[in-house]
């Protein structure tokens, strides 16, 4: 054991901890701009609103912070380093090339970082060699909703999340995500074995929510699909509709087109009730779809909610025929988290899966989809395995 006193392990230790990266901005009372990057940004009160960081008594930027009385807090995207560079030195226009915007106080806010939080400067305390700053909020936002950028042991860096949950925005979405925590742990071992991404889906306001994902995303590319609303219209949501009460169901089927041949849809629900689960074969609006999710989890307002919904009554899901051939085409699969009433409260979704190879075949990835959600209804219901009901 090591005495706090020795600096470079003090630091050493506390390396071990992760921290988020923020460039802290203000205007000063003659218009110039002032910035500099904090990786000590904490929130502090919920009532009244406040957060806090702490800046280096020798730091040259923190006085022209202070002098504005006003600041944003600018959380930086994981491939935003570049700006964290920029910021952190002793360039005399640190905001050269930068594209920026003014939030309420007339702070820069910072375009396509994750998040922003503008304030009034409400206190400032000595503590050590660096100062305690509080600000009051007063206005605050998420920008683009994408992995953070982290400093950790010395270096800079990006999490790796075995999975995401949707953040409780709206009060409809607080008991599924309740949900969602006890049956996490089934779908990050799932999307592990599999080496696959798994989504947990429900369904609220009449809308197919993604409330989480489990599984690493490519590198470069975004997170996950959490947040994403899709049309809950067949053959969409098939896993989740194929538990529901002939008025539930009716109510499905009313959204599909005029011209749309419900029986067919029925006998294919019939299909998903008989096998416990649903699968979705690879088709030209399969690949449609895949690019659309893709925009939507960039932009949820990139394609229009009919678009959408005509592109989704195109997908090949649970054809009578699951023939060898068939299987071979199989790019989605889905189970249903059951509930205590027998309906399902959540379904998994797996995909972007690996051609299986000849032990087990695609068979083998269908029974470890079962299996998972297995395992999510007894986590759901704080008993062993039981059956998942179709």
């Amino acid at each position: 054991m090591r005495e706090p006193s020795d600096s470079r392990w003090f630091r050493e230790v506390l390396g071990q901890y992760p921290t988020g990266v923020c460039v802290v901005t203000a205007v000063q009372a003659d218009g110039s701009r002032a910035g500099f990057v904090v990786g000590s940004f904490t929130s502090v009160s919920l009532d009244p609103p406040l957060v806090a960081f702490f800046p280096d008594k020798g730091s040259t930027s923190w006085p022209k912070i202070e002098s504005a009385g006003r600041f944003c807090v600018n959380i930086l995207s994981a491939d935003q380093e570049h700006l964290c560079r920029q910021f952190a030195s002793k360039a005399e226009d640190k905001f050269q090339g930068v594209a920026v915007r003014a939030a309420g106080s007339g702070s820069p806010v910072i375009e396509g970082v994750v998040a922003w939080i503008d304030c009034d400067l409400e206190s400032v305390q000595e503590a050590g060699d660096h100062y305690i700053v509080l600000g009051r909020v007063r206005e605050l936002d998420v920008e683009d909703p994408q992995l953070p950028l982290l400093f950790f042991q010395g270096g800079y860096g990006r999490f790796a999340p075995l999975s995401l949950a949707a953040p409780g925005r709206r009060g409809a979405l607080t008991e599924q995500l309740r949900k969602v925590d006890l049956v996490r742990p089934a779908m990050e071992s799932l999307a592990a074995d599999l080496s696959a991404r798994c989504i947990a889906t429900a369904v609220v306001d009449d809308e197919l929510v993604v409330l989480a994902s489990s599984g690493s995303p490519d590198a470069g590319a975004r997170a996950t699909l959490v947040g994403v609303r899709l049309p809950f219209a067949p053959p969409n949501g098939s896993a989740l509709a194929a538990s529901y009460d002939e008025g539930r169901v009716e109510a499905w089927l009313k959204t599909l087109p005029e011209d749309t041949d419900r029986d067919e849809h029925r006998r294919r629900l019939d299909r998903v009730r008989e096998r416990g689960y649903s699968v979705g074969l690879l088709n030209e609006a399969q690949r449609e779809f895949a690019s659309a999710l893709d925009r939507l989890a960039a932009d949820p307002r990139s394609m229009r909610t009919e678009d959408l919904r005509s592109l989704v009554t195109r997908l090949n899901y649970d054809p009578a025929d699951l023939s060898p051939d068939a299987k071979r085409s199989i790019r989605v699969i889905a189970v249903p988290v059951p509930g205590s009433t027998g309906e399902a409260d959540l379904a998994f979704t797996l995909y972007g899966f690996s051609k299986p190879d000849a032990n087990g075949g695609i068979d083998a990835y269908i029974d470890r989809v079962r299996e998972a959600g297995r395992q999510a209804a007894a986590s759901l219901h704080g008993r062993g395995h039981g059956p998942v009901g179709a």
